[in-house]
């Protein structure tokens, strides 16, 4: 078993930044890909980012390109999430989940283990 904890999120102006970290413990050898997604209310839960397992490579949504930058420390176990310029549009809450077994790095579907999110709220 993988366990997930989220934390960095809370309330910021337009405009504004906040670092997300995924904090992972348990059986993390032998993963695949680690992605951030976010839920707003009423809407379904979307892909934000994606980062390889070495780090060496990332994926992101066309919407939060050039603003949002994932990025690990496999010393620490952890997934960062660099949000920067953040609009209205992005509040929701965020998740991040890992791969057990690989796949498409924007489905949800093909991650196995999630953590129970952290609230991002932008103030307009």
């Amino acid at each position: 078993q993988v366990q997930l904890v989220e934390s960095g999120g809370g309330l910021v102006q337009a405009g504004g930044s906040l670092r997300l970290s995924c904090a992972a413990s348990g059986r993390t050898s032998r993963l695949f890909n680690t992605g951030w997604f976010r839920q707003a209310p009423g809407e379904e839960r979307t892909f934000v980012a994606a980062i390889s397992p070495s780090g060496g490579s990332t994926y992101y949504t066309d919407s939060v390109k050039g603003r949002f930058t994932i990025s690990r420390d496999n010393a620490k176990n952890t997934v960062y999430l660099q949000m920067n310029s953040l609009k209205p549009e992005d509040t929701a809450v965020y998740y991040c989940a890992i791969q057990s077994y690989g796949g498409r790095y924007d489905d949800a579907g093909r991650y196995n283990y999630w953590g129970r999110g952290t609230q991002v709220t932008v103030s307009s």
